[in-house]
């Protein structure tokens, strides 16, 4: 059952989404996406992500090579495991 997210989270990442990086960075996540749709290497649908060999946060890039396919389960467990809180103002 997925949970609701809370009126603070939604608004911090409406404003977190809309910062330019975070813009450029999607673009870059679909165009891997995509091209690996096209590779065969995933399906719309098929419950799998694209995950970065090496994160984003510590240098790595969205080419061919530092990208591998996850469940979505596995690929975005790391938020339960590191105790990733969205930031308050408070």
């Amino acid at each position: 059952m997925a949970t609701k997210s809370t009126k603070h989270k939604l608004a911090y990442q409406k404003l977190y989404n809309q910062q330019p990086a975070q813009k450029e960075a999607g673009v870059e996540r679909r165009r891997a996406r995509r091209q690996a749709i096209r590779e065969g290497k995933v399906a719309i649908g098929d419950g799998k992500d694209l995950a970065h060999k090496k994160p984003l946060s510590e240098g790595g890039s969205t080419t061919p090579g530092n990208l591998k396919v996850e469940s979505e389960k596995k690929n975005r467990a790391w938020r339960k495991r590191s105790g990733y809180n969205v930031p308050t103002d408070k």
